[in-house]
Formats: C-alpha cells, sequence, structure tokens
C-alpha cells in the first residue's frame, strides 16, 4: 500500500514527500503546470539563464573589470553567470542590432554604385554625341581627379578616363581586376549576345588550364560585374563575422596564456576572454543604439569609449592576474598590439572569403 504523504515526480519518477516544492533527486518543480508564460520563462532561463543571475552578472562586468572571472576561478560559480552563456547572451542582442546597421550600409553602397555607373554611363553617351573643346574636357576630368579616392578610382583609370574625354567617347575604358585589363565594351557585349561564362571568363583573361581556386574568382568577378552588387559582399563579410569571432576569443585566451603563462592552464585565461568579450560586445550595443536614437552622435564620444575599453581591459588583467600597474599597464598594451596583429589579416582573409561566397 503506498503512502500517502509520498507523490511521484514526473520528471525522474521517484517518490519524494508531498510538503516538498522542489524534486529532491532531480530538482524539477513538484507542481509545474505548463502555461504560455512558463513556458516563455523557461525557454530564455534554460538557453540565455535570463534570471537573476544574469542581472547580479550585469552590474559587476560594466563595473568592475575582471571581477566576476576572478570570482568565477574562485569556486562562485552559481551566483553569477556562467562566463560561456553570458558571451553568447549578449552577443546575440549585439549581431540582432547589428543586422540592420548591415542592412542599412548594403542598401547604401547598391545605391552608390548604381548612381556611380549610371554617371559614367551617362558621360561616355554624352562625349559620344558631340565633340568637347579643352576647357570643357578639363571641367568633366575634374570632379573626377577630386574625388578619386571616394569613387575608388587608381591613376590608370583616371588615365583611361581622360583618354575617352579626349577621343570623344568613342572608346570605353579598361577596368583592371587584377588580373589584366579588360575590355569591358567587349564584355557587354558577349553579356548581351548570351555568350556561355566559359567564353566570357575566357574575354576576361582567364586561362584554360586555370584551376579551381582561379576560375572561382573570375566567376565571383563577372558576378559583381553583372549585378553591381557592392551590398551583398558586405552582407556576406558580416554573415561570417559570428562564426569568426569563435576563432578570435580563443586566440585572445592564448595570447593571454603567453604573456602570464605561469598563471593557470588555458582554461583560466578563456574564462578572463569569455567575460572581456561580454563587455565588449555590450559596449557595441549600447553604441548602437545611441545611434538609432541620436542621429548626430558625435564621433569624438564614439573614440572616447572605445579608448575606454582599453582601460578596462588595462584594469581586469591588473585586478585577475594581480600584478602591478606598470607591468599590467604595458602586458595589456603588448596584448592589444599582438590582437590586433592577428585581428588584420584575419578581416582580411574574412573579406576574401565572403567574396568568393556571395
Amino acid at each position: 500500500m503506498s503512502d500517502t504523504n509520498q507523490t511521484t515526480c514526473k520528471n525522474c519518477e521517484k517518490e519524494f514527500e508531498k510538503g516538498f516544492e522542489f524534486c529532491p533527486h532531480c530538482g524539477q518543480k513538484a507542481k509545474d503546470e505548463l502555461t504560455l508564460g512558463l513556458l516563455f520563462y523557461n525557454t530564455v532561463s534554460n538557453y540565455f539563464s535570463f534570471d537573476a543571475r544574469f542581472f547580479k552578472s550585469f552590474i559587476p562586468l560594466m563595473i568592475r573589470p575582471g571581477y566576476l572571472a576572478k570570482k568565477f576561478l574562485e569556486g562562485k560559480r552559481l551566483l553569477y553567470l556562467h562566463p560561456a552563456q553570458m558571451y553568447l547572451f549578449i552577443s546575440v542582442i549585439f549581431f540582432f542590432l547589428f543586422s540592420f546597421v548591415a542592412r542599412e550600409q548594403e542598401e547604401s553602397i547598391d545605391r552608390a554604385l548604381k548612381r556611380d555607373f549610371e554617371k559614367a554611363k551617362k558621360v561616355v553617351d554624352t562625349l559620344s554625341e558631340k565633340g568637347l573643346d579643352s576647357t570643357q574636357m578639363a571641367k568633366l576630368m575634374k570632379p573626377y581627379e577630386a574625388n578619386k579616392d571616394k569613387l575608388g578610382l587608381n591613376e590608370d583609370e583616371l588615365k583611361e578616363l581622360d583618354s575617352v574625354i579626349k577621343t570623344g567617347g568613342n572608346t570605353k575604358p579598361n577596368w583592371n581586376f587584377g588580373f589584366g585589363e579588360i575590355d569591358e565594351s567587349k564584355i557587354d557585349s558577349l553579356i548581351d549576345s548570351g555568350a556561355s561564362d566559359k567564353a566570357i571568363y575566357k574575354e576576361m583573361g582567364m586561362d584554360d588550364d586555370a584551376g579551381y581556386f582561379r576560375k572561382r574568382l573570375y566567376a565571383q568577378m563577372l558576378k559583381f560585374y553583372k549585378t553591381k552588387s557592392g551590398g551583398s559582399i558586405l552582407k556576406a563579410f558580416y554573415d561570417t563575422i559570428p562564426i569568426a569571432m569563435f576563432f578570435l576569443l580563443p586566440i585572445f585566451a592564448l595570447i593571454l596564456k603567453l604573456f602570464y603563462f605561469r598563471k593557470g592552464p588555458y582554461a583560466y585565461h578563456l574564462v578572463f576572454s569569455f567575460y572581456f568579450f561580454s563587455f565588449l560586445f555590450t559596449v557595441f550595443s549600447i553604441l548602437l543604439l545611441l545611434n538609432f536614437i541620436w542621429d548626430a552622435f558625435p564621433g569624438w564620444l564614439i573614440t572616447l569609449i572605445m579608448f575606454s575599453t582599453f582601460m578596462y581591459l588595462f584594469l581586469a588583467l591588473k585586478r585577475f592576474y594581480e600584478q602591478g600597474w606598470f607591468l599590467s599597464f604595458i602586458k595589456s598594451s603588448m596584448v592589444t598590439f599582438v590582437f590586433f596583429v592577428f585581428l588584420l589579416p584575419a578581416s582580411l582573409a574574412v573579406l576574401f572569403v565572403a567574396f568568393l561566397s556571395y
């Protein structure tokens, strides 16, 4: 005969006294009626730990550099949010906010490219209709020379444009894609006639025995030439950033390990890195929100905030590794420099991958 004072846990199916609010065996709530509110809370709480621990962790994260990482290593691992969970939660918020900025930049680049190509076409068409004297030709060239950096024109392309003007628009400029000069008029003719991509690649200068990598480059160049869509490349670049961060954060931890090789195993430095990158993403998220609210957000204030992230790193390293002020400042400067040495080629590599995959 079963004991009336006992109840069975629906999760682990073990018995315990009815007066218990939680199962002593597995920890599930004794009376857990499923409601819409409970379902939403459990989802957010389980995956992002959006509970009291997050709020207990957020303030120290922002105003006490290195505190959370130090407390985590001291064993206080339930009082504060786990470093990986905090990083995941804050990074999701940042990339969500950043998606709005990315979409606006993509559309802006596409509009600018379309406008510039239409303007260049209009100039060529105008020159084809009538001849111009030297004064008029110089006047046409002046804005292109003054804004060559904004338009992305190098000296060779300016000479080609000058040649177009001097010849009355009877020729079209040859744009250089890094694989030799390409006659744009011939490419346009092949595209208009419905020629195969293989035939266009050959006109662009691709060898018949080109390998996969080189063929891929030509394919992407032709795709860009047809669509004139720089925004797609930028979107692909932004899409690869979250993946790149999963490599950059461990690299940052490895750099810390090199500078503090006697201060514990690699996992210690990884804990510090998770919390520090959580702080960085929080700052970036705040900057994005301020830009949404304040259109004329001053650049000097952004610079000041970005500089404060270095000061945060300096203070965090001082507290976490317990070394002197001067030595901590030197090491924080060197860690920042070495990380940026890795960051620059990594950014170029991500951009290149984005171009190949957009």
